[in-house]
């Protein structure tokens, strides 16, 4: 397969959410003639006005006419096929040999689902779900984890590192997804095991915020503890990865688990807690907001 990338290759851009967005306009910096399709035809508007050079189209179909490479980061399974299918669906407008590239959280078997129907029109796909939330997004500073033909990425690879610091394929259509599913098992355990110990921290009386200083240079170090330790203990949420995206990868996860075999009893239990952080109001608080469920009893327990 031939090399396709250049700095000038024609690329779209599915979905301009609080990650899309950015994504995006990384892809117009280094270059690259890119444009955007977004369901609320406002916001691609504003990312055209803040792009020189660069355009929105009003179908998917549109944005992939003239695209070598198509990108898409939207919600979930049904967005995906809700901009993938249908005369105005990106499979509409994409060429046999273009590639399509998911960047969006979804199920190993969407991924599969759209990699079939790409391949009986003669269009390639990876599934690519990234990691690093909204501050990654805009540094560039991503991880993508990648499903799909060795010969495919290669292609793509290089485009998919002006927003990333590590782009890795592993392994066939579906692995993206499922290596996605292994790092929101691990950060709801993590995010879990650091509310519990700001919340005995605080309990024993101890200042947190030198606690966090002390045992970040030891063995509980961690991405989340470094970026979220001190706004746990602030009790600041209202930013990042938010819960009711959290629950939705969960559900992904737990899902996944029963048709593999995966026992999961701690993802399953964290779920259901970030389930009571809904209910308190906080399905857009970010997902460190699991230390709330703490202080709520504590506040009940005084009252």
């Amino acid at each position: 397969m031939a090399n396709i990338y250049s700095s000038k290759t024609a690329v779209a851009f599915l979905g301009l959410g609080v990650m899309g967005f950015p994504m995006a306009g990384h892809l117009h910096g280094r270059g690259h003639q890119v444009t955007v399709y977004n369901r609320n035809a406002d916001k691609a508007q504003r990312w055209v006005d803040g792009h020189q050079g660069g355009r929105s189209a009003a179908t998917p179909a549109a944005a992939a006419a003239a695209a070598q490479v198509v990108f898409m980061c939207v919600g979930n399974d049904n967005d995906l096929r809700s901009v993938v299918y249908g005369p105005e669906g990106a499979l509409a407008g994409l060429q046999p040999g273009t590639i399509l590239v998911d960047h969006t959280t979804a199920s190993a078997e969407v991924a599969r689902e759209l990699a079939h129907a790409c391949a009986r029109q003669g269009v390639h796909f990876i599934d690519a779900p990234v990691s690093g939330g909204q501050v990654g997004a805009e540094k560039g500073q991503l991880t993508i984890m990648c499903g799909g033909d060795e010969a495919v990425f290669k292609q793509v690879e290089p485009l998919m590192m002006a927003y990333a610091k590590a782009v890795t394929l592993m392994g066939a259509t579906g692995s993206g997804q499922l290596t996605k599913m292994v790092n929101q098992i691990c950060i709801a355990g993590l995010l879990q095991g650091l509310a519990e110990a700001l919340n005995f921290a605080d309990r024993a009386g101890l200042e947190v915020p030198l606690v966090l200083d002390v045992i970040s240079k030891g063995a509980a170090q961690s991405w989340q503890m470094d970026n979220r330790g001190r706004t746990m203990a602030q009790d600041q949420f209202d930013f990042g990865f938010a819960v009711d995206w959290m629950r939705k990868d969960l559900g992904l996860v737990i899902a996944e688990g029963k048709n593999n075999g995966a026992l999961l009893p701690m993802t399953a239990l964290v779920d259901q807690f970030y389930a009571e952080v809904q209910g308190m109001g906080g399905g857009r608080w970010d997902t460190s907001s699991l230390i709330r469920r703490f202080r709520q009893r504590k506040a009940g327990n005084s009252s």
